[in-house]
């Protein structure tokens, strides 16, 4: 029954959002709510931006009713669960919500990015009002069990970091989208194979969410009116439910999931990407003396574009990579020591990007 409510959940989101997303065209290319191309962005033609507008509703409608039905068929979730549960969820609505909003005033009218990045934070500040937070290391560096003083601010930094990761990465068409696709379908699995439905609910919910918004993104035309992009309002709520979907599974709590060496390397495989790539052009930044938060063309889809990838061809190679990360993670943190696959990572993706820039010199020589 629990695979078959969290088949509903994802079927649901699916034809919401199918239902949404070109309703959402007709309004923005009636108002003219458009994403004008500039020096910076690799799309060409005027293309509404507020796809992520449909995320948060068709998520929670479909958690909500799946939910519902569950208690109306006499499948309630256990009590000693519920207890974790209910101000987990609460608390992330509240997040949610005020991303969204702020989401929403940035993609119409712009916001400024001190006034984005309160906002980030106060969200960020909602896990661990609900007594979720990053408690335990599981070994890196030589670290286990973290006090709250620690394990807290920790949280937080991590939330705003994912969420951001995200935000900026959404750069090329279906690249957002499709790295949070492979995130949640990875995360959802993990939570269907602990036998924690709600979680995996969620994370099939947001699953469905996508999938129509990735095919309007990738294969829409704009001189058809049917491309749409997710917006910040898409980018910075897919950021923060993956952040808590990632946390949630990496933290310490026998009620909720058994103790597993390797937890924390498996929550955030699915991330490596984004996470590793926001991380290196900070630091490409900080070595330029530019600032930290202004755009500019140094992430990995740039490299690829550089190196004569078509859009497609550049995404479908970032998700490869980002899908192939996953994977071994998850097999090897069960034969391997977290810190040994955590180094493994970091190499492995400096070599990638080593040989990205050779691959980009060799043809901006030719």
């Amino acid at each position: 029954m629990a695979y078959l409510l969290t088949t509903l959940s994802l079927v649901l989101s699916i034809l919401l959002s199918a239902l949404i997303i070109p309703r959402i065209l007709v309004v923005a290319y009636r108002k003219k709510l458009f994403d004008i191309p500039n020096e910076r962005k690799v799309h060409d033609g005027i293309i509404p931006r507020l796809g992520g507008i449909s995320f948060v509703p068709t998520i929670l409608f479909s958690l909500s009713f799946v939910t519902g039905l569950r208690y109306l068929i006499g499948f309630e979730i256990a009590e000693n669960r519920l207890h974790f549960i209910i101000p987990e969820f609460f608390f992330l609505i509240c997040g949610l919500t005020l991303l969204y909003l702020s989401g929403i005033k940035d993609d119409l009218v712009g916001l400024r990015y001190r006034t984005k990045f309160f906002i980030q934070i106060l969200a960020a500040s909602m896990f661990p009002l609900a007594g979720l937070w990053i408690n335990n290391l599981y070994g890196l560096a030589g670290i286990h069990e973290l006090s709250p003083y620690i394990g807290i601010p920790f949280t937080m930094l991590m939330t705003v970091f994912i969420i951001n990761a995200i935000n900026l990465i959404d750069g090329i068409d279906g690249l957002a989208s499709g790295l949070s696709i492979i995130a949640l379908s990875v995360l959802g699995s993990l939570y269907l194979y602990d036998n924690q439905w709600v979680y995996a609910m969620f994370a099939f919910s947001a699953l469905g969410t996508l999938l129509p918004f990735f095919y309007y993104n990738v294969f829409g035309k704009a001189d058809r009116c049917t491309k749409i992009f997710m917006g910040d309002t898409g980018s910075l709520t897919l950021g923060y439910m993956l952040a808590f979907l990632t946390i949630s599974y990496a933290t310490v709590n026998p009620q909720i999931h058994p103790y597993f060496e390797g937890a924390i390397i498996v929550a955030f495989a699915p991330l490596i990407v984004p996470a590793f790539d926001v991380f290196r052009v900070m630091l490409i930044r900080a070595r330029n003396h530019k600032p930290l938060f202004i755009a500019d063309r140094n992430h990995i889809h740039h490299k690829c574009l550089d190196m004569g990838f078509n859009l497609r061809r550049s995404m479908i190679c970032i998700l490869t990579m980002a899908l192939s990360f996953s994977i071994i993670n998850i097999v090897l943190a069960f034969v391997i020591n977290n810190n040994i696959l955590f180094l493994a990572d970091i190499i492995v993706w400096i070599g990638l990007n080593l040989w990205f820039d050779k691959i980009r010199d060799q043809k901006s020589t030719e």
